[in-house]
Formats: C-alpha cells, sequence, structure tokens
C-alpha cells in the first residue's frame, strides 16, 4: 500500500490578502478593509490544503526559505496533517510570497515577490519517495524554474512507471510553454489548466479543439477550469460541460487549485470522472465564499451537503 493518497509537487507562495479593495490611497493615506489574512497558496499550496480537509492522505514537494514565511506554511501544514518531510528550505532565497487586493467583485490582482519555489528541484534519488502515492499532483510549471529544464518530465515518466496516477496543472505560462509540456503530456492521466492557460498556449478558442489539440500531444483527459461557467471535461470518448454552483463570490484566489485538490480527493475515494469533477466544483465554490485559497472549505462531510444542495449556474 502507498505511502500517501496523493503528493503534491510544485510551486507554493504565501499570500497576504485583505478584502476589498477598490483603489489604493493617495499618498501615504489609509484604507480601512474589511478583512486580512496570510495563507499558503500557489499551485500546489491550495490544492492540498483543500485535498487534505477532504480526508486525504497527502504529502507535499516545495521550497520555501529559511524565513519566517517559510517557518508558516510548515506550521499551517503541519496543524492540518500534511506531511512535509519531503520540503526543501533554500538557505539563499526567501519563501515566494504574494500580496493580493481583493476587489469587490472577488478579481484578486496579484503583487508577487519570486522566491524559493524557483529553487526546487527534486533530484532522481528522491523519486520513490516522492512516488510512495496513489496520485502525484505536479503543479506550477511556469513558477517553478529549476525543475523546467527537464526535472519534471524525468519525474512525471517515473510516476507513471510506477503505476501512480499523475494530474497536472501550471501558471504564467510564456511562449516556452508549449516546447516544456510536450514532453510531459504523454505522461499525465488529467492535464488542468484554466481557459485563459489553454488558449493561450494552444492558441485556440473552442474548447473541444483545445481539448483535443492537447489530448493529441498525450494527455490523457483534459479538464479545462472555466471560472464562472464551471469546467469542460473531454476524454477519448465523450465530452461534457460541468457547471458551476452559485455562491456569494468574496475572494477567487485559489480557486482553479482547489478544484484540482477536490478533485483528486474524489478520485482516491473511487468517485467516477463526473462525480470527481463535480466535487472540486463544489471545493472550488465553497473557496470563492471567503478570503484566501482554503477558505469556505471545512470537512468533507460539510462540501458533500453543500454539493447535494446547493443550485448551479448553468
Amino acid at each position: 500500500m502507498p505511502k500517501f493518497d496523493a503528493t503534491f509537487v510544485g510551486f507554493i507562495t504565501l499570500d497576504i490578502s485583505g478584502r476589498h479593495v477598490e483603489a489604493l490611497p493617495d499618498g501615504g493615506g489609509i484604507a480601512f478593509l474589511d478583512e486580512i489574512r496570510i495563507n499558503p497558496a500557489g499551485t500546489i499550496g491550495g490544492s492540498v490544503m483543500n485535498c487534505a480537509k477532504l480526508g486525504t492522505r497527502t504529502t507535499a514537494v516545495y521550497c520555501v526559505g529559511e524565513d519566517e514565511k517559510g517557518d508558516f506554511i510548515h506550521d499551517v501544514f503541519g496543524r492540518m496533517g500534511i506531511d512535509t518531510s519531503l520540503a526543501m528550505r533554500s538557505p539563499d532565497v526567501g519563501t515566494s510570497s504574494t500580496i493580493l487586493p481583493i476587489r469587490p467583485n472577488g478579481d484578486r490582482p496579484c503583487l508577487h515577490c519570486r522566491g524559493a519555489s524557483e529553487e526546487l528541484f527534486v533530484p532522481e534519488e528522491m523519486f520513490d519517495d516522492v512516488c510512495d502515492t496513489k496520485f502525484l499532483h505536479h503543479g506550477g510549471t511556469g513558477f517553478i524554474r529549476a525543475m523546467e529544464s527537464g526535472q519534471s518530465v524525468k519525474l512525471l515518466a517515473h510516476a507513471k512507471k510506477k503505476g501512480v496516477v499523475t494530474t497536472f496543472d501550471l501558471i504564467g505560462p510564456h511562449e516556452g510553454t508549449l516546447d516544456q509540456l510536450k514532453p510531459m503530456l504523454p505522461n499525465i492521466d488529467y492535464f488542468m489548466p484554466s481557459i485563459e492557460e489553454a488558449e493561450f498556449i494552444s492558441g485556440l478558442t473552442n474548447r473541444t479543439d483545445i481539448a483535443q489539440f492537447f489530448m493529441d500531444l498525450g494527455a490523457g483527459t483534459c479538464i479545462i477550469k472555466t471560472g464562472a461557467e464551471g469546467s469542460f471535461i473531454k476524454t477519448p470518448d465523450t465530452e461534457f460541460q460541468m457547471p458551476a454552483f452559485k455562491v456569494p463570490v468574496s475572494d477567487t484566489t485559489g480557486c482553479g487549485d482547489s478544484y484540482c485538490g477536490g478533485f483528486i480527493a474524489g478520485l482516491n475515494m473511487g468517485y467516477d470522472l463526473e462525480a470527481a469533477c463535480r466535487l472540486g466544483t463544489a471545493t472550488s465554490g465553497l473557496v470563492a465564499t471567503g478570503l484566501g485559497s482554503d477558505a469556505g472549505v471545512v470537512d468533507l462531510e460539510t462540501t458533500l451537503a453543500f454539493m447535494e444542495t446547493a443550485e448551479t449556474l448553468i
């Protein structure tokens, strides 16, 4: 039996969020906010926390600095039961961090300071420990520079050889992202970009065509997160739209990451594809109701109750 249900590898940041910000005050003025919160976040931060809240045995593989921000992330994860034995700390670079002035409509412009996440490097001698799991979620290509020279390709290939189910998310795609993805996609069971990322990388706008583009490059199933519209899912045999749930939106930070965490939790419980996507959607919807990338999600029981009773937007 694998040591963990799910391993999360990739980009992590410490978010400092404040709501609601309509504009910055002039000069040295002051504006009063309703709430300020500090929490781990990023492509694996938001996904691993929500997956753990839903009862999944999780471990996180990431790099933070030897600073108070890194201490805070470790402490939060420890209290949530997330294993950090494979996490790394950089003596030279501080923890990646982000300031998020949340707008009244829930939008979250980012002020990001690059940091130790860019130094994350998983050596081959760690691969067996990282892959001692049922699911491997690789998140953050675009912000984990040291892994992007070929090490992510090797890790995903190793995971598939070990029989691990792989899921994949990214962030901040650029002109070279497609070339980075091509050798990885054949070893990705569930490719999970946002619609904006998918359109940028593929150069296409039709969702079926976009999903097929990535599947033609090797991805097993394509799950495109489409914001307030929910998500679009395509497999070799079918495609469908999963509607979002109707919620009072407070902050959309981490909604896509939390979708991944909820989806993986569903797969781990034996859900079929549609049911796992619905759990991911419910997790994402709850996160949008609070401040921060794990707000709104309490545990599996309350998330399932919300999923069974909440109204959808379509």
